[in-house]
């Protein structure tokens, strides 16, 4: 398959000879355009580096947490099924695509970077679902069932976002790595997995042990 020819020049300019594969995900009957896993056994330059830095490809990785809430949710159709739901912070759209083959009655993918949009979408056709977009998750009204959040934690400057999660929808459901010290009276943690991001980054042991919390609106 030709790679999505917008994404593939972007992660060009970024990396000259990186390529976008589409690639089976572990565990799942799901497939992302993804950066090729050969491109990540060589050293990268300063100047790439730099480029990497400033302007990440979250989009064309699938990151460990992630990956744990489109099994949870291929596991326990019953979260999404015949409900209305927004992935907040979607990268490359793997919640939100989980959520469409769930059954969910409607999946809006929500994250700021065009280019990630841009992979939500090319990420959805190569999957068969049909999603929604959004780039302002405050611009979006409170008619939301459920709000998908992974891999967003990684900033604590972000835990502010656990109670306007809510604000936009009746539940949420958080798939998290990074926090240890995780504490906030509404949320419960559900469960523990392990996984790598895809490609695997050889992260840290501990960052492959991603929870899972759930949060309902009193």
């Amino acid at each position: 398959m030709t790679p999505p020819g917008a994404l593939q020049t972007a992660l060009g300019k970024l990396l000259g000879d990186a390529r976008l594969s589409a690639t089976a995900l572990p565990g799942t009957d799901l497939q992302l355009w993804l950066i090729d896993a050969a491109n990540m056994d060589r050293a990268f330059n300063p100047e790439e580096t730099r480029r990497i830095l400033e302007e990440p490809p979250y989009w064309c990785f699938c990151w460990a947490s992630g990956l744990v809430l489109a099994r949870w949710l291929a596991a326990h159709p019953e979260w999404v099924r015949s409900k209305r739901v927004l992935d907040f912070g979607a990268g490359s759209g793997v919640a939100a695509i989980a959520a469409a083959k769930a059954g969910a009655l409607g999946v809006v993918a929500c994250d700021l970077d065009p280019l990630a949009l841009d992979a939500c979408r090319a990420n959805a056709e190569l999957n068969g679902v049909s999603l929604s977009y959004s780039a302002d998750f405050f611009a979006e009204a409170d008619r939301f069932d459920l709000i998908l959040v992974a891999d967003v934690l990684y900033d604590r400057a972000n835990l502010p976002l656990l109670d306007q999660f809510l604000s936009r929808g009746r539940e949420a459901l958080v798939a998290d790595s990074r926090v240890r010290d995780f504490r906030h009276p509404l949320y419960r943690q559900l469960a523990m997995h392990e996984a790598s991001t895809w490609p695997d980054l050889a992260e840290p042991a501990e960052f492959r042990h991603v929870s899972l919390y759930h949060a309902r609106r009193g």
